[in-house]
């Protein structure tokens, strides 16, 4: 005879309360989709028709800099090889993928589509929104065990790589001037 206790979901560190696992999986997961709508919003109608293809540009190279750049850092330098929640034994409180985590890839997505809100679009209101929502996802993603601080931190420093797509951008509308 099976015992229940199989069925049973393994117990999560921060809480047994279900409606805060769901919330902070609404905040490490489900927070993605505004600043997704967000930046593609600010992209697609703040950003003056003559300039947009230079925009997309450098939105686009901005961000596969960036992954690029996590991927192959990701590779070189790996501190954890587990997962917190591994490492603790319970369940985890948002989606992973199957890897050790570092650089984590929220914190790099939602960091690399608020930089292209404030340097693309040059919107700093949903800039800020998307800055607050990006900080609220990190802290999810530690709060839920994927990932440790030094993961999130790492992904939003990564992130900060494909801004060299955006400095000529910036030095061409001073010649404008």
């Amino acid at each position: 005879m099976i015992s229940a206790s199989v069925y049973e979901r393994p117990p999560t560190r921060y809480t047994d309360d279900m409606d805060l696992q769901w919330i902070v999986k609404l905040i490490a997961d489900g927070l993605v989709v505004p600043i997704v709508l967000i930046g593609a919003y600010a992209l697609l109608k703040l950003v003056p028709n003559d300039k947009k293809y230079q925009v997309y540009a450098r939105v686009l190279m901005a961000g596969l800099t960036a992954y690029v750049a996590a991927k192959i850092i990701g590779v070189i330098y790996q501190p954890d090889q587990m997962r917190p929640f591994e490492v603790l034994g319970v369940a985890a409180g948002a989606s992973f993928l199957n890897n050790p985590g570092f650089p984590s890839d929220h914190a790099l997505f939602t960091m690399a589509i608020t930089l292209a809100v404030w340097f693309g679009a040059k919107d700093r209101r949903l800039a800020v929104i998307c800055l607050a929502m990006t900080i609220l996802v990190c802290v999810g993603r530690v709060i839920a065990l994927v990932h440790t601080p030094l993961d999130v931190i790492g992904g939003l420093l990564i992130a900060c790589v494909g801004i060299i797509w955006y400095v000529p951008m910036k030095h061409a509308e001073k010649s404008d001037i």
